[in-house]
């Protein structure tokens, strides 16, 4: 008998290896203990569904690839054939290897034979997390399956299948998706959606009978990727409820589903998205599916959220020094580059305390506006006659680093670039696709074209000395994506991959950041190769706390991109304080979006005040826990992040619109240790306009309270006016307040 349990963090995985067919999950939520072999045993057995009427003659149970010759009459873990024939698989189980650095067998064989792994082997990477690899073929179909599963210290759990080709002609794959059990008490479902400038809109249901089916296929993530598809227990909030949850870690064309079978099934699942003949595989050659990212909580959507998070900065790549404050020149100047423009900008720049000042579109060969020059990726001698390299100086002079815009994927056939190679650009049969902001998509699959950006791109970072940072964007949809002949989206993504790779092993140092028309590139996969993600193109102020909330539901603040944005939004025309601004902006890696060459010195004052805020409390806003109130008054948003010790935090209220009773109620703090006391203040150099904006001016609250009442009963806020914002710091009074306030 082979029966599997890793535990991490608050998390248990239960997995049935005894064969002969794939191995199930019988428990993946929260941690069950230590359980002797006796109760594992017992456990399995009483978890097998009864043989019910009008059914198969013996129980059936979903195993880790559910299959219709294992009696599954779902969405199949794995549909593909071979000229129309092995189209219905029955692997068999041929090995398991168990690599956990907890007490107990390391690997064991099918018929329950116990292998030990030397000491060597164990955990090559020193990460401490648990490995499960499962190998299965099947004979008749000519296939063989590969199911590799980890379970992290944070407890977030990934699975990847992997399929070859055993057989002596071509096998085209479908559909390959990892699936994971979700137990009967989960009856809700939330999953994100969205469109350009609105993108993270939240939504939820019941979870009903069938299956509930997100795609994307804009060969991106999209605008409307769900990011996490959710399943918990009746009324979950962010503070509350069990809830377990998947996120398909993947940049091009995708599925994220949730199913609900009538013999009693639900699952979570998630995969690529195929086109007919996208994958075809001749012999031996074999196909990995994208990762699939699974949390449990037991303590609501904060409690997915701190798994993610914690497993996110644990990353060999994930970046270790201070979130640099940001400053991007598109609202401030568009395509109008001037460099005495741009250099006094760099002026003020320096002196509201920006720490990275760069430079967007617009500075490269015929790029005078977006219609054009796409593809042609060496500087513009018209626009800058002495080269990027006085501005660059300049910036660094301040103490700034530099960054630079590009594009790399895209091409406009008003280029240089595309009037050469018409024959580079991704499109089906002879017709191009249909443009998209004047541009088309460069086939990165196509060797030729791949090794122009590359070389491009390697050129403009050596011929310039201080380029470290390139804010990456991918402006379009692939529509028609067609390499060869054949469909493109595959190949192009894992292409984009490979070129963002190699061009950071050339550049040691180099940060990217994930930009596609805002917020549209945005998942665990593109996040192994940039430092952050432009959340979305709106910087409104109110727009941005929903994006902002929902983005961190997957990310931790500092891979965010939150800028503060001109008085009057760009994208929406709205109006707001600079006190709003600011503190939606200050808890994700901060910057500023605005002109700020020409406003009042009023204004450069507040600015640098807020900027100077930022980073006395940026050490805990990118390493603390992020919390989020479930508050009954919708026009009330607060959240926080709390100090992983429970000495400090910060909370943002934020009043989205007037409340049709006087007051929303005391809003609660969550996430402070219950049994200390703390001290409740609005921070140190939080600028007066900002209080004073208040329809309560003066107020302040200076109060000590223990944690529990703080997080239980909440504190009364003052009266504010509907797009107003406060910040409060709470400090345990057990630390002398120059340990955290200094």
């Amino acid at each position: 008998m082979t029966i599997v349990h890793l535990r991490r963090a608050r998390t248990s995985l239960v997995l049935d290896a005894r064969g002969p067919g794939l191995p199930r999950i019988v428990h993946w939520g929260a941690d069950l203990g230590p359980i002797g072999d006796d109760d594992l045993a017992a456990l399995v057995d009483a978890t097998i569904p009864p043989v019910v009427p009008s059914s198969f003659d013996a129980p059936t149970v979903l195993s880790l690839l559910p299959e219709p010759s294992a009696g599954w009459s779902g969405r199949p873990g794995l549909a593909g054939h071979r000229a129309g024939r092995d189209w219905s698989t029955a692997f068999g189980l041929v090995d398991l290897d168990v690599r956990d650095d907890a007490p107990g067998p390391d690997r064991v064989a099918p018929g329950g034979t116990t292998l030990r792994v030397p000491d060597g082997e164990r955990d090559r990477d020193g990460a401490g997390a648990a490995r499960v690899t499962v190998r299965a073929t099947d004979p008749g179909a000519g296939l063989s399956l590969t199911v590799e599963i980890t379970l992290d210290p944070a407890g977030l759990l990934t699975l990847r299948h992997r399929v070859r080709n055993d057989g002596d002609s071509p096998y085209e794959v479908r559909e390959l998706t990892p699936v994971l059990p979700v137990p009967p008490v989960a009856t809700e479902l939330l999953d994100l959606t969205g469109r350009w400038c609105r993108e993270r809109a939240p939504q939820r249901h019941p979870w009903p009978m069938g299956t509930w089916l997100r795609e994307g296929r804009h060969g991106r993530t999209g605008h409307d990727a769900t990011l996490l598809l959710v399943a918990g227990t009746p009324g979950f909030g962010f503070g509350h409820g069990e809830v377990w949850a998947v996120h398909t870690a993947w940049s091009g064309d995708h599925v994220t589903y949730a199913e609900r079978r009538p013999t009693g099934d639900a699952t979570l699942g998630g995969g690529e998205l195929l086109a007919p003949g996208e994958i075809v595989l001749a012999a031996g050659e074999e196909y990995a599916t994208p990762l699939l990212h699974a949390v449990h909580s037991a303590t609501g959507l904060d409690g997915l959220s701190d798994v993610l998070h914690t497993s996110v900065r644990a990353r060999p790549g994930h970046p270790r020094s201070p979130r640099p404050v940001t400053l991007n020149v598109w609202e401030a100047v568009y395509f109008d580059h001037d460099l005495d423009r741009l250099t006094a900008l760099a002026d003020r720049a320096a002196e509201v305390g920006v720490e990275r000042f760069v430079l967007d579109d617009g500075w490269f060969a015929g790029r005078r506006h977006d219609r054009a020059g796409l593809g042609d990726w060496w500087v513009d001698p018209d626009v800058w006659p002495d080269g990027l390299q006085p501005l660059i100086d300049h910036v660094r002079a301040h103490g700034m680093q530099f960054g630079l815009w590009v594009e790399p994927e895209m091409v406009n056939p008003d280029s240089e670039l595309f009037r050469a190679h018409p024959d580079w650009v991704l499109q089906a049969a002879d017709r191009l696709p249909l443009p998209w902001r004047h541009q088309q998509v460069l086939d990165l699959a196509h060797p030729a074209a791949y090794d122009h950006v590359l070389s491009r791109l390697d050129a403009v970072l050596r011929e310039h000395d201080g380029i470290a940072y390139l804010k990456w964007d991918h402006n379009r949809d692939l529509t028609e994506a067609g390499h060869a002949g054949r469909p493109g989206v595959h190949g192009q993504t894992v292409a984009a991959y490979r070129l963002l790779d190699e061009l950071r092993a050339r550049h040691p140092g180099l940060e990217i950041e994930s930009c596609s028309s805002g917020g549209a590139r945005v998942d665990l996969e593109i996040l192994r190769r940039t430092d952050r993600v432009w959340a979305s193109d709106c910087n409104d102020a109110l727009e941005r706390l929903a994006i902002q909330r929902w983005t961190e539901l997957l990310l931790p603040p500092e891979l965010i991109g939150s800028h503060i944005g001109p008085t009057r939004s760009h994208t929406t025309g709205r109006v707001h304080d600079l006190g709003f601004r600011a503190v939606t902006a200050l808890f994700g890696h901060h910057g500023i979006e605005w002109d700020i060459g020409a406003i009042s010195p009023a204004e450069r004052a507040e600015l640098t005040a807020w900027v100077a805020l930022h980073k006395r409390l940026r050490p805990l806003l990118h390493a603390g826990r992020v919390v989020r109130a479930d508050h009954p008054d919708p026009a009330v948003h607060a959240h926080g992040v709390v100090a992983h010790d429970g000495s400090h935090a910060v909370y943002a209220v934020s009043r989205l619109a007037t409340s049709a009773t006087q007051t929303p109620g005391p809003v609660r703090l969550p996430g402070l240790d219950p049994a200390r006391r703390y001290t409740v203040r609005v921070p140190d150099g939080v600028p007066e306009p900002a209080l004073l904006q208040l329809t309560e001016p003066g107020w302040s609250p200076a109060v000590t309270l223990p944690g529990a009442v703080l997080g239980t009963v909440g504190l009364q806020l003052p009266a504010m006016h509907p797009e107003q914002a406060l910040l409060l710091e709470v400090t345990a009074v057990d630390l002398p307040p120059s340990a955290t306030r200094a």
